[in-house]
């Protein structure tokens, strides 16, 4: 298990009990921005796209039911709660984290990825930001939540933040990269998610229906990376040209 980190600004938290809205978030945003250094970006003419499909073969795993009745608040009408650590949808894998290595480090765009708290489940399940963005951490339920990352790498603060119904949204900033930073609720133990921080702007999630797309890489031969929270990571060499988009297919097998 790893060692959870909690930065000064947090242990008054921990020592005096619950503070006000705005004590929390003092602890809780950290702008790691300044420190990043960018690329200039390509000119768009030089660019092209890739985009595909990653794929699951053989049966996959039941998605089991999750039981939240030990608080009322978490119940949505006519939305079961099912594990989600594998989620295939005729063959094809969500929630898969797409990025390029080698890719032009641009600068992250300004809106942060938001992850919100929504029938005791973090919506979505996996997130994806560029370093040096943002992420933005909701409660839409009417329960207390508590938001609890596990972060590795030196640039990427953890954070144990409580949250009560109707709270502000508070924003976390991210510097380096990382695979699947695991978050948790202390409060719902059933409640998880995944942040991963790409090394650069150009990466994305895969939909329900396994497809991904990634535009504007300038012209070359990438490393594309593609990593799941149980089914571990694969690499495909792909050759980008100007206006031109490649598909790609990836399979992840069941284990």
């Amino acid at each position: 298990m790893r060692t959870v980190l909690l930065s000064a600004a947090l242990l008054p938290l921990l020592l005096t009990g619950c503070k006000t809205d705005n004590a929390i978030r003092k602890g809780a945003v950290v702008d790691h921005g300044n420190e990043v250094k960018y690329d200039p970006a390509p000119n768009a003419a030089s660019t092209g796209t890739v985009t595909g499909t990653v794929q699951f073969a053989g049966t996959p795993p039941a998605r089991v039911p999750i039981d939240m009745s030990q608080d009322p608040a978490c119940s949505l009408a006519g939305q079961p709660n099912l594990s989600e650590q594998v989620i295939v949808d005729h063959g094809h894998l969500a929630n898969v984290f797409v990025y390029v290595k080698g890719a032009p480090h641009l600068k992250a765009p300004a809106a942060p990825v938001v992850i919100d708290q929504h029938g005791c489940r973090f919506q979505p399940h996996v997130i994806a930001v560029a370093a040096g963005g943002a992420v933005e951490f909701r409660n839409s339920d009417p329960a207390m939540h508590n938001v609890h990352s596990m972060a590795v790498q030196a640039g990427n603060r953890n954070i144990d933040l409580s949250q009560g119904p109707g709270a502000k949204p508070e924003q976390l900033f991210y510097r380096d990269a990382e695979n699947m930073i695991p978050v948790r609720c202390n409060n719902h133990p059933w409640m998880n998610a995944f942040i991963n921080v790409a090394p650069s702007v150009f990466f994305a999630v895969t939909a329900p229906d396994g497809s991904f797309t990634i535009s504007g890489l300038p012209q070359g031969t990438y490393d594309v990376v593609f990593v799941h929270e149980k089914l571990g990571e694969q690499h495909m060499q792909v050759s980008i040209k100007p206006q031109t988009s490649t598909a790609v297919t990836v399979t992840y097998k069941a284990q």
